[in-house]
């Protein structure tokens, strides 16, 4: 794929997930406790170009790899799926980037290591690839954030900033700035109380409003709800049998933005993200995650 085509430009790292399921005791210092699963899965942004390719979408994503274990598994798995390699880079040494995952039928405890590399810089991403739709798997603020999203913004591209468990919130001047320059911003419902200091959902809601045209807070099994330009709109989840949660959150924002891409109406856009959800929680990691004919039928499961 050409630098020219690339409708979704996605930055961030590879992770690989090492997810152990059905854990026979709570986890606790000082204790050993089995699982009953193992299963070990890309995830990272790997998720976002992925689920977007199963979705037909074309997409660049930006990522490094090195000579170690993990790197070889996460580009073997994205060759697979015939992911555009076109924004790769390759080192010389390990770039280790792994989550082991405890996965319960409740929720999930998380222990991450990487490798430190730099980043290739944003804004240059943005003026290379030309992108239709920026993917930000986490939350970003600071001058080079600023200076990258004013380039997207030069060259028409659309934001979507996820925001996961990085510090910021905004009560600082960055924070609410780079907020204010992106479209979409998809907090679940824990780091949108973190990131606005209040107590409720609806409040987060109705501060992150005034500062993001399109802001989803993401609820897990109770769904998601949104607002834009003052609409609103919610989407109930459905039941499914839930085996891990790992990717659950970033399959929801691939379905939410395929379907935002089309200029679809909020409420579309989030059935579509819900019904990525759902269907990455019932297998480990991601690969549960939705084709474009699986997506149609998962739609007509969801509760209206």
């Amino acid at each position: 794929m050409s630098s020219q085509r690339a409708t979704v430009l996605i930055a961030g790292a590879y992770s690989v997930d090492l997810v152990l399921t059905d854990l026979r005791g709570p986890v606790s210092a000082g204790t050993e406790v089995w699982a009953s699963g193992l299963d070990m899965v890309p995830g990272g942004a790997f998720t976002l170009a992925m689920g977007l390719r199963r979705l037909e979408r074309q997409a660049v994503w930006a990522a490094d790899f090195g000579t170690d274990v993990f790197s070889r598994e996460v580009l073997a798995m994205a060759r697979r799926e015939d992911l555009d390699e076109a924004g790769f880079r390759h080192h010389q040494r390990p770039v280790r980037n792994v989550t082991v995952a405890l996965s319960d039928r409740q929720d999930r405890a998380m222990i991450a290591y990487e490798d430190p590399v730099t980043a290739r810089p944003l804004a240059e991403l943005i003026d290379v690839f030309r992108p239709a739709v920026v993917m930000l798997p986490f939350l970003q603020f600071g001058p080079d954030v600023t200076d990258a999203l004013e380039v997207a913004a030069q060259h028409g591209a659309r934001v979507f900033m996820d925001c996961q468990d990085y510090p910021g919130h905004i009560g600082m001047p960055e924070v609410r700035k780079a907020l204010g320059q992106v479209d979409v911003f998809a907090p679940n419902e824990s780091e949108a109380l973190r990131v606005t200091g209040t107590g409720t959902v609806e409040e987060a809601l109705v501060l992150l409003s005034s500062l993001v045209p399109t802001v989803v807070i993401k609820q897990g099994a109770a769904g998601a709800i949104a607002s834009t330009n003052g609409r609103r709109a919610a989407q109930a989840s459905l039941t499914v049998p839930i085996v891990d949660t790992t990717g659950a959150g970033d399959c929801f924002n691939v379905g939410f933005v395929h379907r935002w891409m089309d200029g679809s109406p909020l409420h579309d856009c989030l059935a579509a993200g819900v019904a990525c959800g759902a269907a990455a929680a019932t297998g480990p990691g991601s690969s549960n995650a939705l084709n474009a004919a699986e997506l149609t039928t998962w739609l007509t499961r969801l509760p209206h």
